[in-house]
């Protein structure tokens, strides 16, 4: 009997003790050498005179005030995922004929990973090669040539970004669609009342928890979002399109600076904190007041 109360704890120790070291262990050890001086290779040993010479560094560092504000904007563009996820979950739920086809249709960009999604899409924005030089050829005077211009680059980005995570939201979305009990459409519909003011009013109050998990998803990825904007930019027009992950590797790599790119990444945590942490807080806040209710 003890030993049954006893195994399962011994079987977790391997999963642990690797959590322990290549999960936390790593976030200290990263934090650590944000307080040193270390270029291409590791130095211990911090100089208190200095010890937030990195981080003052960095905060001056116009290259991360872009990476800041091209992440507001990449996270306000790529909410649209979760919009047209709903949008497009509302109507399959709502038309079950195809219902398998469409679902399996808008769910096959997420089978494609970030590098192939962005370029492809770096050649359908090509305009020499891509949708301008097509529509050109059918008499059309359009310009898609997004990718070279710093003040488009960045939608272009949240276009592949939107359209490749649209088609997982819309699962999301349809989960928690199929969970509403269907006596309130019928009720709905007996009353009269339009199907928008449905929606509105009662079902997507209904389906907060899958909005918030769809939130806390969208804001992981778009926080660590990297591949996409080298595949789509490598980071240009100049450093138009730099995101705090492409700041965090292009100063580790291009600029072998272990200390610098150490300090970006303990920032990107902190905003993944302050980001993560308010999320959940709602979502427990929200299950404890359901509770008390019933």
């Amino acid at each position: 009997m003890r030993w049954s109360r006893i195994a399962p704890q011994l079987a977790l120790t391997p999963a642990l003790a690797i959590t322990a070291v290549a999960f936390v262990g790593s976030i200290g050890w990263t934090i650590y050498l944000s307080f040193t001086r270390s270029r291409r290779l590791p130095e211990y040993g911090i100089d208190w005179s200095e010890w937030g010479r990195q981080y003052d560094r960095l905060f001056r560092d116009a290259g991360w005030e872009i990476s800041l504000r091209n992440l507001i904007v990449l996270g306000l563009g790529s909410a649209l995922a979760i919009v047209f996820g709903f949008i497009l979950a509302a109507m399959i739920d709502k038309e079950k004929r195809g219902e398998s086809f469409f679902r399996t249709v808008f769910l096959y960009p997420l089978a494609v990973s970030l590098i192939v999604t962005g370029a492809a899409w770096r050649w359908i924005l090509n305009p020499t090669l891509g949708a301008q030089s097509f529509l050109r050829s059918l008499g059309w005077e359009v310009d898609f040539n997004w990718l070279a211009q710093g003040d488009t680059a960045m939608y272009a980005i949240i276009l592949a970004s939107v359209w490749q995570s649209a088609g997982f939201y819309m699962a999301l979305m349809l989960a928690g669609l199929k969970g509403i009990n269907t006596e309130i459409w019928s009720a709905a519909k007996l009353d009269g009342v339009p199907l928008w003011r449905v929606y509105i009013e009662i079902i997507i109050p209904m389906m907060k928890f899958t909005f918030i998990t769809c939130a806390i998803l969208l804001s992981l990825g778009v926080i660590k979002a990297y591949d996409v904007v080298v595949a789509m930019t490598n980071g240009g027009p100049g450093q138009s399109t730099w995101v705090p992950a492409y700041f965090t590797i292009n100063a580790l790599s291009a600029k072998s600076n272990l200390g610098y790119a150490s300090a970006a990444a303990v920032m990107m945590l902190v905003i993944t904190l302050v980001v993560f942490i308010p999320l959940v807080a709602l979502t427990v806040w929200q299950q404890r007041k359901r509770e008390a209710t019933r």
